[in-house]
């Protein structure tokens, strides 16, 4: 009976990564597929006239769908491209102002906006940095991402905000106001620091080298693990 139950739980920890990542991935997929269709189902109407069987294969279950994810990828990376050109910059500043000027969507939109942009960087000490920090007790680390330093005034000490991510979704979790005192600073990436937490700690560096000077860009330090 143990052996059977070993087996099963084998078993489910053998499945689980694979559900997970089905799931995402059908996740996106069917987000592409929803976002295309309109436009399917617009140019399936246009060809109507003319040619009626090329509007039939366009509204084909299968086609509509892998011509709707076509579409939306193409979109995509016509907007990626676009928001590095200059008209596509002043296209983006028009929309942070018109949503500016709309209370709740300013807050939901800046900030949101703001912690992609924490999670893009790259590690580098011009840029974020992932540390560790004591949380949820001061016994326990947990790996984070500073996303600002507060300076030091006469009444208090240099502070950072610290986004600590959850597992398996890095888009959720907490911000901690740490002194950078108490602050373990990491050699590691934002991809290190995601696939870390993604993969409940399976996907790491071999070692963890960290240094208590949040100056050193090298990450030079002792070795250790936690």
């Amino acid at each position: 009976m143990q052996s059977i139950t070993r087996y099963v739980v084998t078993g489910i920890l053998t499945i689980v990564p694979l559900w997970v990542t089905v799931w995402v991935v059908w996740f996106v997929v069917d987000l592409l597929i929803q976002t295309g269709r309109p436009i399917v189902g617009a140019l399936s109407r246009a060809l109507r006239p003319t040619s009626g069987e090329l509007a039939d294969l366009l509204l084909a279950g299968w086609f509509q769908s892998a011509l709707a994810v076509l579409i939306t990828l193409a979109l995509l990376a016509f907007l990626g491209r676009a928001a590095n050109a200059v008209i596509g910059r002043r296209f983006l500043q028009l929309v942070n102002k018109v949503v500016d000027a709309i209370p709740l969507a300013r807050t939901v939109y800046g900030a949101t906006q703001t912690l992609i942009d924490a999670l893009r960087g790259d590690g580098t000490p011009g840029g974020q940095r992932v540390v560790l920090i004591e949380f949820p007790t001061p016994e326990m680390r947990a790996v984070g991402i500073v996303t600002r330093i507060f300076p030091a005034t006469e009444d208090r000490e240099e502070l950072a905000a610290v986004y600590v991510a959850t597992t398996p979704n890095p888009t959720s979790g907490f911000v901690e106001i740490v002194p950078t005192s108490r602050l373990v600073w990491l050699d590691w990436t934002k991809n290190d620091a995601i696939a870390f937490i993604v993969s409940g700690g399976a996907m790491a560096p071999d070692k963890i080298r960290f240094t208590n000077d949040p100056a050193s860009g090298s990450g030079e330090g002792a070795d250790a693990t936690y």
